[in-house]
């Protein structure tokens, strides 16, 4: 394999490629794997016949609207509805870019003759899939008496509501909301998709959700850092397309030559959990090299601010009051507030008369930065040098300059809160946040650029209780810690399949008396629980989604006539409600809690259902993130020293720190016993678990899971292309078909994120449960197997 320097890779997509490529991932109506329903403008324009043709076979059919909403783009649908069944599904007219193959594929989804009809109860051990049909008199009649026992067993700490990232719709969140007018439920606490950027980004920031999106295209230089935007941004990768092809360069960072990659002009390897190394090295490169925009981080970090050597805390002026930071005036050689008028204090205070007593953050940085030189980096992340230095500088010299985070890989990982940190430190040494073309972070929606209100009135009193972190959910249940656990309701939700150790998780679902699974399938949490009830889907369910993800505000219809028994989320919460005398928080037409949550951004109910989608860009057309480099903070500077990360037990400064479960601890029993590196990647044909059971998107990329392995390694083991093969630890077993290549690091192997036990097996079974970690991380991509041949 040629070196990174070597290798050229043609980065131009034509947008005629472009249209043709999602076109032939998608499928249109009820057909199998037929091509995509696509833009069809686009098409028009390209000549190329991708528009839908025989447009007056859906002539009768009645229009309904609604918001893909799982963890993706959000984008806003067409659904051609005939006699009550949804017949095809196209992109609607207010998007931030065309729907993908996964917003198609909702007309399988609603059709599915695999869909939930009745409400299930349990009659044999749970996982046993032995079910039998009831009525819903009689599952709310049992609904009421688990939670009574619960009341009256435990409390309401001992009840537990889980949502989830099938459905990031604001009305769907009911039974959580009575679950507070209770008293108050236990909670989960760690984010599965982001948490390195909670506790990474939001501490040195003031805020997680900043909107990048429409400043792609106008970058220079973009970093997708461990992530993958080709998939993961389908809807939008077409930005990063246009900065390329206006002459921009887009790096990617990944151990796997991912789609994204193989579009990447620039491409480095490095081993999982070594991220923070990398970003450090840069840093050093950038500082070293004179690269830093010394203006900037004066004016609008707290680099230049003091900390005092006897307590290894910041100097503030006040120590009751934590934005009293203050600075060295070398113009006057006294330490003043760090806002002071007309002082530009000194970056580093070495070779002052305050150096005995004082150093600054910025000294704190650098010192950090300086432990990883050409030989500490190489040796710890595996890349050349000479490749991340020409990435620092390529990066630091950039007018306009990105680092995508979302969804990056690295954030599951043991040391993702410092990955996600010095990545920020990076971008904000060489000033390139708060401007146009510039920022970290892509992951936000209309909320960010415009407010939000609550569907529901919250219990004011309800009580806070411990939570249980994600990453033990299983050892903490079945050890009742914090608290016995009588009664837990899960929607729009898959913890068996996502969360990790999924073994640990069936035992704790095991544990908890009485489990009720809100869903259209049965699928692997459905398993475990002791009630199913059969929820209605997109288009069969009125809705609003005014979202963390799109820009646009999106109404969902129901027009769709629902099989069977099906209800809403907030139909099952209102009939639950009325049995413990609750209804009044619920009894409302759906109309009206659409309206609340539009009502702080100055957009009625009947505004949104005559346009069905508003682009809050339109809203805040100026909308610059961190604007001029004014922050979230108190101070309104980022803050560098993390006061939160110090109350967590661990440094106060990023820095790296290698994962306890990795491959170069070659001395660690562990290693040698499984001594493969794994990490997930999403693919195309789902978005977590949801799609993952329909045909249309499984005969995409294959019916059973890939695991790819590096050539080398898979040699070792005796494995060949296409075979079936096994990961395992002494968590469990992860079974698929062996995808050899050289396009992945010797001693990593990547399993797809999605499966579960009612398709496949999960990858989860494998998975790195490690806590306490910084932020509550949970760690899938620290985790060591090992591979063999066979089942």
């Amino acid at each position: 394999m040629t070196k990174n320097s070597e290798r050229a890779i043609d980065a131009k997509l034509t947008r005629r490629a472009f249209v043709g490529a999602a076109a032939a991932t998608a499928a249109v109506g009820l057909a199998g794997c037929a091509p995509a329903a696509t833009d069809e403008a686009s098409a028009k324009d390209e000549g190329e016949g991708l528009a839908f043709t025989g447009e007056d076979e859906f002539a009768d059919c009645q229009l309904v609207y609604g918001c893909c909403s799982p963890e993706c783009q959000h984008h806003l649908l067409k659904g051609y509805v005939r006699d009550g069944k949804l017949v095809k599904v196209e992109s609607g007219e207010v998007n931030e870019s065309p729907a993908c193959a996964r917003g198609f594929a909702r007309v399988e989804m609603c059709n599915s003759d695999k869909r939930l009809t009745k409400p299930l109860k349990l009659v044999g051990e749970k996982g046993s899939g032995d079910f039998e049909e009831i009525t819903w008199d009689e599952a709310f009649d049992l609904i009421q008496e688990k939670l009574q026992y619960a009341l009256d067993n435990g409390g309401p700490k001992s009840i537990m509501s889980q949502g989830g990232s099938g459905n990031f719709s604001a009305l769907t969140s009911a039974f959580s909301t009575f679950v507070g007018w209770l008293g108050g439920g236990t909670s989960t606490s760690g984010n599965m998709c982001c948490a390195g950027i909670d506790s990474g980004l939001t501490p040195v920031l003031g805020q997680r959700m900043q909107l990048v999106r429409n400043e792609i295209a106008n970058s220079n230089y973009i970093i997708a850092w461990g992530n993958n935007p080709v998939i993961s941004m389908t809807g939008y990768f077409g930005r990063f397309q246009e900065m390329m092809d206006n002459g921009g360069t887009l790096c990617t960072i990944d151990p796997f030559l991912s789609e994204t990659a193989d579009k990447s002009q620039e491409w480095i390897q490095p081993w999982p959990g070594t991220d923070s190394a990398v970003a450090l090295a840069m840093l050093k490169v950038v500082i070293d090299e004179g690269l830093t925009d010394e203006e900037y981080i004066i004016a609008h970090t707290t680099a230049p601010c003091l900390i005092d050597k006897k307590t290894n805390a910041p100097a503030f002026a006040d120590p009751a009051d934590d934005t009293t930071y203050q600075v060295y005036d070398p113009a006057t050689k006294t330490i003043v507030a760090h806002d002071a008028a007309g002082v530009t204090p000194l970056l580093s205070v070495e070779g002052t008369e305050i150096a005995n007593d004082y150093v600054t953050i910025y000294d704190l940085i650098k010192a950090e930065a300086d432990k990883w030189g050409k030989e500490a980096v190489e040796a710890e992340s595996g890349c050349s040098y000479d490749d991340i230095a020409r990435i620092a500088r390529d990066y630091a010299n950039a007018e306009h300059a990105m680092i995508i985070q979302n969804m990056g890989g690295y954030q599951r990982t043991e040391n993702a809160a410092y990955a996600t940190a010095t990545q920020v430190y990076l971008a904000l040494f060489c000033g390139h946040i708060g401007h146009r073309g510039d920022g970290v972070y892509d992951a936000c929606g209309s909320t960010t650029l415009v407010p939000g209100g609550s569907a529901y009135e919250a219990n004011p009193d309800a009580v806070k209780n411990e939570s249980i972190p994600v990453p033990c959910f299983g050892e903490w249940i079945c050890q009742d810690k914090p608290t016995k656990i009588n009664f837990m309701w899960i929607a729009q939700g898959n913890p068996v399949a996502q969360w990790p150790n999924t073994n640990s998780v069936k035992e704790g679902m095991k544990h908890i008396p009485f489990v009720v699974k809100v869903d259209m399938f049965l699928n692997a949490s459905a398993m475990y629980a002791d009630l199913v009830l059969p929820v209605t889907a997109l288009f069969e369910t009125p809705n609003v989604t005014h979202s963390a993800r799109s820009a646009v505000i999106s109404i969902s219809e129901a027009g769709v006539t629902p099989p069977g028994e099906c209800k809403t989320d907030l139909e099952i919460t209102r009939e639950v409600a009325k049995r413990f005398g609750l209804e009044q928080y619920f009894n409302e037409d759906p109309s009206v809690y659409i309206g609340r949550v539009l009502e702080p951004a100055g957009i009625t109910y009947e505004e949104l259902a005559e346009k069905k989608g508003i682009n809050a860009w339109d809203l805040n057309p100026d909308y610059i993130a961190y604007k001029d480099g004014e922050f979230l903070t108190p101070t309104k500077k980022a803050h560098l020293w993390v006061q939160a990360w110090v109350d967590e037990g661990y440094p106060a400064i990023a820095c790296h720190q290698r994962p306890e479960e990795h491959p170069l601890n070659a001395d660690s029993e562990l290693a040698k016993k499984y001594p493969l590196a794994s990490v997930q990647r999403k693919t195309r044909s789902q978005v977590h678990t949801t799609f993952k059971n329909l045909e249309t998107m499984l005969c995409m990329d294959g019916h059973k899971p890939n695991i790819y392995i590096n050539t080398e390694d898979a040699a070792d083991r005796g494995i060949a292309e296409g075979d079936e093969v096994t990961a395992f630890n002494d968590r469990g077993e992860h079974t698929g078909l062996a995808r050899v290549t050289d396009h992945l690091k010797k001693g990593v192997v990547v399993l797809e994120n999605g499966w579960e036990d009612t398709t496949a097996s999960s990858s989860s079974n494998v998975t790195s449960n490690k806590w306490p970690t910084l932020g509550t991380i949970h760690c899938c991509n620290s985790t060591l197997v090992e591979v063999k041949k066979g089942a």
